[in-house]
């Protein structure tokens, strides 16, 4: 007697291999970011990024590396986020006054933020520190020192274009003391001065450079 075949069963959808992320590497790359910034690099343990950023070390390696890797990848997202808040105000066509109060205003709130307290800059407060010993982070301070300085001289050398500055001004020594402005501010933020202290410093360097309000 011959059998009836089965007829053949539905293939399975075929299988996902590994797990699915239960992270999102940008939010995860934040904590990171906002951790560094609190402690810097020598006192954030792999410990403390774990917890921070809810990955475990084995996924904090396979995202980001090691945790060099991850501060410095921290500090580049610092870089963008910083350059996004102000390229803007520099591109926009404005009084040089304005130009230097909005760029300021923007800095201290960049720098006065953190849920726990100011967290002041991430190149002036971390960054540097790690650029005495690690030339890759040195070579980023000097990029965005650079990259800063030339914003502002390009910033002079339009007012002095347009009449707002003498023809004796030196648009890259005003550059220099504007990048300062932004680097004591960042310092003192950190150190928890007052805004309007802050502010008050801002105030008195654009009268330097720029001269006193009339």
């Amino acid at each position: 007697m011959v059998q009836k075949s089965e007829p053949p069963a539905a293939a399975s959808p075929p299988k996902r291999r590994g797990r699915p992320r239960a992270y999102e590497p940008e939010v995860a790359l934040g904590k990171a970011l906002d951790l560094f910034r609190k402690q810097g690099f020598a006192a954030t343990s792999l410990d403390d990024l774990s917890e921070a950023t809810g990955m475990n070390r084995p996924s904090l390696y396979g995202a980001f590396g090691d945790k060099r890797e991850l501060y410095i990848k921290s500090y580049q997202r610092y870089r963008e986020e910083a350059r996004a808040a102000m390229v803007e105000i520099f591109r926009q066509e404005m009084p040089v006054r304005q130009r230097l109060e909005r760029i300021y205003a923007s800095a201290l709130n960049i720098y006065l933020s953190g849920e726990t307290g100011p967290r002041g800059c991430f190149t002036v407060v971390t960054a540097a520190s790690e650029a005495v010993s690690d030339p890759e982070i040195r070579a980023m301070v000097l990029d965005g020192l650079s990259e800063l300085d030339k914003a502002f001289a390009n910033c002079f050398r339009k007012a002095k274009e347009k009449g707002e500055l003498p023809e004796t001004a030196d648009a890259s020594v005003l550059a220099q003391l504007a990048s300062a402005t932004v680097h004591t501010i960042a310092i003192r933020s950190r150190a928890r001065v007052p805004r309007k202290d802050l502010e008050a410093i801002v105030n008195g360097a654009i009268d330097v450079m720029v001269g006193a309000r009339n």
